[in-house]
């Protein structure tokens, strides 16, 4: 499977931040993730929030394309690569 571009918008001190790191990691075990993050008060994090509706952190984009924020659903998440896969 090829490797996944993933794209966290985030903040300090954030519990769902840090959820989503730990089902990312988990997933990583199974499957080729690259993870990278912008800050949440940064000016690309800021235009990708308004743009896109992001209430609260983390933005969560999957290849690209705008997948969710806030608390992260692993089964949302393995229902998605499994589409992917197919």
């Amino acid at each position: 499977m090829r490797e996944i571009e993933v794209l966290l918008i985030t903040a300090e001190a954030c519990h769902f931040c840090a959820h989503t790191k730990q089902v990312l990691s988990r997933i990583a075990e199974r499957c080729p993730l690259s993870v990278s993050e912008i800050p949440w008060t940064s000016e690309e994090g800021r235009r990708l929030a308004g743009r896109d509706g992001i209430v609260f952190p983390p933005g969560i984009y999957l290849d690209g394309a705008f997948f969710g924020y806030g608390r992260l659903s692993e089964r949302k998440i393995q229902k998605w690569l499994g589409e992917r896969r197919a």
